[in-house]
């Protein structure tokens, strides 16, 4: 039985692309539940391209970002966006019950 796949577990660095490929790749073949074999069949690439992919081994061409972003359900461009880092909520100020702040 093969281990459940993980998710990227920290956000790439935005200026690099190869990174930021990397992060998504990973990220929406985790989230359909696929391996990296799974999705290798789906764009027709071989399961150890995808892993270097994923590792940021290769300079990846726009043909295969294409296959690959076919095979995710993405278009192309969204695998070279920099994520968005995540927000954190607003702190509400909080007023005393005597009305003075």
């Amino acid at each position: 039985m093969s281990a459940k796949p993980t998710p990227p577990s920290q956000l790439p660095d935005p200026g690099n692309v190869r990174e930021v490929l990397a992060y998504w790749v990973r990220l929406l073949r985790v989230e359909k539940g696929w391996s990296q074999e799974s999705l290798a069949l789906e764009c027709e690439l071989d399961r150890t391209y995808v892993s270097a992919v994923e590792r940021c081994r290769w300079n990846v061409s726009l043909a295969n970002i294409e296959r690959i972003a076919v095979a995710l359900g993405v278009e192309p461009w969204t695998l070279l966006k920099p994520p968005e880092p995540a927000r954190k909520p607003a702190r509400k100020s909080v007023r005393s019950s005597t009305g003075k702040t």
